[in-house]
């Protein structure tokens, strides 16, 4: 279960506000509405880290971060954690260096490709963590995250309710699915999350050069 502190529901409703006042300019959320951005955004985002075993102060890349989240989320409920988010939109990643300063918060904002950063030497398998709200089929997703993870690292996927085979891709890619945990929102939507631990190095040749996956909101 997800509770917040009353801290952090202080920047929580601070990142509402500059989300929202940004999203004016900027397209960042199609959800604008108090009790959805709670919800959708901020407790679905936090559930992860209720159900899968994130070290203390382990490093974690949220990839394909859109808006912020889940890792925006992340660094608010685990201030331990050393946070980057990667995106391929240079407008949302200035959008994030401005929220990163309004939220006196510390993490690092990237705008790249994910294929070509994972073979960015000081990055790869690199990370304990790689957590992606993106929606891509889970093989594409794999691809892009598991080769940022480092040996022993995790790879967290978060789904709708539907879970896309990637047996094939997973084999390649040097990761095995450890579990999968669903579970509800308040509102009785159904999410699952695809923890995949990374068990030998991926080869080099991935993740393979092609279109970027991109950040929509999981509905």
């Amino acid at each position: 279960m997800v509770e917040f502190t009353v801290a952090q529901k202080v920047l929580l409703d601070k990142m509402s506000d500059f989300m929202l006042e940004y999203n004016k300019k900027v397209n960042l959320t199609a959800i604008t509405e108090p009790a959805q951005i709670w919800e959708k955004h901020y407790t679905d985002s936090a559930f992860p880290l209720e159900l899968a075993d994130v070290p203390c102060g382990t490093s974690v890349i949220d990839v394909g971060t859109g808006a912020g989240f889940p890792g925006v989320i992340w660094k608010i409920y685990r201030p331990d954690l050393n946070l980057t988010l990667l995106d391929s939109l240079r407008k949302r990643v200035y959008y994030l260096g401005l929220l990163r300063e309004r939220l006196d918060l510390e993490y690092s904002a990237i705008h790249a490709r994910s294929e070509e950063f994972a073979l960015k030497p000081d990055y790869r398998e690199s990370f304990g963590v790689a957590v992606s709200r993106a929606v891509a089929k889970l093989p594409a997703l794999c691809e892009f995250c598991l080769p940022l993870v480092k040996t022993g690292g995790l790879m967290l996927a978060m789904k709708g309710a539907e879970v896309e085979g990637a047996d094939a891709a997973l084999k390649i890619l040097g990761g095995e699915i450890e579990e999968i945990k669903s579970y509800r929102l308040p509102s009785g939507a159904q999410r699952n999350l695809i923890i995949i631990r990374k068990i030998r190095n991926t080869p080099k040749e991935f993740p393979r050069q092609r279109v970027n996956i991109s950040n929509t909101e999981i509905q």
